[in-house]
């Protein structure tokens, strides 16, 4: 990854965050938290990472890919670049596996003693 991706994945992680709180609308959504961006070296695409508290991942996911005009033209407004990638949001499910890991170390710990 570029310099100047990975400082814009910086920032789109930031922008989206604040904007997803504070401007879109859409109950579904519920509680986000955007966790990592991923833009492409050309600045063409961008993957967007969340996870999510009081609605579904897929239901949060497809409400967040419906916003993601509304997210776009609002971060254009923020962000200086010459032209805004197109962007999909993508369920992170890193922490849960996180947490699996975690309970079966937890078990391999509980059986040894």
């Amino acid at each position: 990854m570029s310099i100047k991706s990975e400082k814009l994945s910086h920032a789109f992680v930031e922008e989206i965050g604040k904007i997803i709180s504070e401007e879109v609308k859409d109950k579904k959504i519920g509680f986000v938290t955007i966790t990592s961006a991923n833009v492409t070296s050309d600045l063409s695409y961008a993957k967007i990472y969340f996870t999510s508290l009081g609605t579904s991942k897929e239901e949060a996911t497809k409400a967040l890919n419906r916003a993601s005009g509304f997210i776009k033209i609002e971060l254009s407004k923020r962000i200086d670049i010459r032209k805004m990638p197109e962007m999909e949001f993508i369920y992170d499910d890193s922490i849960e596996y996180g947490n699996k890991i975690e309970k079966i170390i937890d078990e391999i710990h509980k059986k040894e003693v």
